[in-house]
Order: structure tokens, then sequence, then C-alpha cells
């Protein structure tokens, strides 16, 4: 651990009044709501760093894994995790982690789970401590998805990753202590994305439907943006700068933003879809996505969980180490996921 990473960590330690005073002075309030002081102080930091949307891609991903490396916490002990790749529609190979918790519930399914990172960065690492969580929380297995990133692969690439994943799960859960035959997805940002599509995609094509829909602070409208990117289109660590940069990354030149691939709340028919998890945080500008995207499940008669952490900021699941609420609603996120999980009554095929 580098000498400038062990000053920051001690610093997060202090109270948050003086955090507050270190980073401006004055508590950050939008809306009504006050930004965690240590969400306030890691902001106040970055703004002396080069945006991401300056970057080259491959640079903003070397940024990206390095800043967040300063604030990952310990995974949780009694879980097991091992690195493989799983076969794709295509002619590679996807890389995957999976999961396994030593309490694991031979009827608990397992989950496939999608990283943050705008389809531009992320990987293994971006939320390995959260998916820990998740196992040993739900006392499921957990499958994490290594998708292919833009600009070198665009839309579609990543999802169609995504979707070979989820079809794998079912295929292989039950060689890895779960029922066969039944999968859950979740993810966070870009990840939460992927979740809905690839449960939507199920449904249209009429294949078996995940049991759950896990969704972190996800982009559910990319063809217009919501009143909450001018709201805290200036928040750390996601920018509606930064949102826009990923976009043109992600997509190929003329590509329709209507897309139900692309936005999923663009969907009209959403009947039918299985319960879904949602979680937003207050400082960022996919709120509203995350919020918009509950209603229309619940207008379609979806049992949907729906939470916002006034408070936290994008990405809170990366700070668990540094930011006490962050680990807090990441724990309470996992929760749900188990109290839904005790819900299911699957059959093993």
């Amino acid at each position: 651990m580098s000498l400038q990473v062990k000053i920051a960590k001690l610093l997060l330690k202090l109270p948050g009044n003086l955090l507050v005073k270190l980073a401006g002075g004055q508590p950050v309030e939008i809306n009504g709501r006050t930004l965690d002081p240590r969400f306030q102080f890691l902001a106040h930091g970055a703004k002396s760093q080069p945006p991401m949307s300056s970057m080259p891609a491959a640079d903003g991903r070397a940024a990206s894994a390095a800043g967040l490396a300063m604030f990952a916490d310990e995974p949780v002990a009694g879980v097991a995790w091992s690195d493989t790749e799983i076969p794709s529609s295509g002619r590679h190979k996807i890389p995957v982690r999976i999961y396994r918790p030593d309490n694991q519930d031979p009827k608990a399914p397992m989950m496939v789970y999608y990283h943050f990172g705008g389809g531009v960065i992320g990987d293994l690492e971006t939320c390995h401590v959260f998916c820990t969580m998740l196992a040993d929380r739900a006392r499921c297995p957990v499958l994490s998805v290594d998708y292919r990133l833009a600009p070198e692969h665009k839309f579609p690439a990543g999802l169609n990753d995504c979707i070979d994943a989820y079809e794998w799960a079912l295929r292989n859960a039950g060689k890895h202590g779960a029922p066969a035959g039944a999968a859950t997805v979740g993810g966070d940002s870009m990840g939460g994305n992927f979740a809905a599509i690839v449960t939507q995609e199920m449904m249209r094509e009429r294949k078996p439907l995940p049991l759950l829909q896990l969704l972190i602070y996800p982009a559910t409208e990319l063809s217009e943006e919501f009143p909450s990117y001018k709201a805290y289109g200036e928040t750390y660590p996601l920018s509606a700068d930064t949102m826009r940069w990923f976009m043109e990354q992600y997509l190929p030149e003329g590509q329709n933003r209507s897309d139900v691939r692309l936005s999923p709340a663009v969907e009209t028919r959403l009947e039918g879809l299985p319960q879904a998890i949602i979680a937003t945080a207050g400082f960022d500008p996919l709120m509203d996505d995350g919020a918009a995207y509950a209603e229309l499940l619940r207008r379609s008669d979806v049992d949907v969980t729906y939470k916002c952490y006034d408070s936290l900021a994008h990405g809170f699941t990366a700070f668990t180490a540094v930011v006490p609420e962050a680990r807090r609603a990441c724990e309470e996120i996992a929760d749900m996921v188990a109290s839904a999980y005790a819900g299911f009554d699957i059959e093993d095929d």
C-alpha cells in the first residue's frame, strides 16, 4: 500500500464534521439530500484529477482500477472463489469468477452478476467484495461476468456475453451446488442495465426467466436524460459528462438509443417479469433511471422492492472500506436478496 493510500484511508477515518471542513467547509446539499461526508471529501480530492472523459478508454480503465483499489474492502470470510472461462455464442471465451459460500443453501439459485463501468471500464475486481457479500448473505453461488468492453467491442458485444453467461448458469448451476435450470441476475450501473435487459430478453424469446432481478443504480433510459442528470450532473464518481463519454465509447455510430436492448424502460410489455430489487443513490445522475423503472414495473404488477440511499453516491458498492454507510447499504441490499431467496419454491430439474 502506497503512502498516499495510507494517508487517504487515515483521513477518511476522521469524524464527518472534520472531513466536511477539509472539503469545502459546508455540507453538500441538493434537493433536500445531504451527501455523506466521506463522499464529499473524496469528491473534493478528485477535483484535482483529470476527468475520465479527457482520457482514452484504456487510460480511463487504468485510472479507475487504481482509484477503486484504494477503497476496496476485504472479501467476506467464508466465501471461496475461482476464476475460469465459459463458452460464448461467438468464437471467444468469457472470463468469469465463481463464488461459493461455506454456508451454501442447496436450494438457493445461482446469481449471475454484471459489474459497473458504462460498458467501458471495470472487471472482476470491480465488484469482488460485493459478490462475496451476496454469496454469504444469500447463501448462494455467484457467477461474476467479465463481459467484453467498448470501444474495442461496442454494443451489443458486452450484452451478448451477459446473455450467454445467464444461459450457461441455467445449464451448469447444478455443478456448483445450486438448483439446475434456475438462476437470478444482478448488476450495478451498466451491469444493472444488462441485468434488466437479460431479464426482458428471456421473456421476449420465451426462455426461462430469472427468478429475481437485482438492479443497483441501473441505467434504464439511454434515449433521454431524466432531471437527475441536471440536478446531480457534477457529482462524484459519476458525472453526466462521464456518462455521456461512456455512451460515446459504447454505442456504434448512428445507433438508435430507443432500442429495448439499450433502454429497458422503453419496453412496453413488462407484465410477467420476475420480482425486482432496485436500489439507487441520492447523489447520482442515474437516480431517476432506477426510480422510474421501479414505477414502470409496479404499474405492470411486478413485485418491486425499491430504496434510494439518499446520502450516497453512484458506485457505492465499491467504497465499502472507506464509507461505512456504503457498507451498511450493501449489507442491506444483500439481505434483501436473501429475503427474496427465502420465498423461492424451486424444484431441481
